[in-house]
């Protein structure tokens, strides 16, 4: 005979927490992204397309990111819901690391005539 007891899981009030501290830090992402597009595109040339597109997604990518943690997460342990927010915060550095170095060394496919 075999005992299924049930599992313990973490109060909803602690997940909600995790997931707003590391919101915190998804929203400093997308803060510093709208300022740069902000700076981008009040420069002389102003941005073209391309520059939009690129520096729009920028600004939605640490939001689909977290979503997608949260997502993920959800019936996870609380331990297993931060690492993945944490993961997804490595990410989200990378990729802001790739849009400034495409920003600095090909700014001028980006500027509008």
């Amino acid at each position: 005979m075999t005992s299924t007891s049930p599992v313990r899981r973490a109060p909803s009030w602690l997940r909600a927490t995790v997931a707003g501290i590391f919101g915190l830090f998804y929203a400093y992402a997308v803060w510093t992204a709208v300022s740069f597009l902000a700076a981008q595109a009040g420069a002389v040339e102003g941005l073209n397309g391309a520059g939009w597109a690129i520096l729009l997604f920028s600004v939605v990518f640490p939001i689909i990111v977290f979503v997608a943690g949260v997502l993920l997460g959800r019936r996870r342990p609380v331990l297993h819901l931060a690492v993945i927010l944490v993961v997804g915060l490595g990410l989200t550095a990378v990729f802001w690391l790739n849009i400034l170095t495409y920003a600095i060394t090909n700014g001028n496919s980006l500027i509008g005539s």
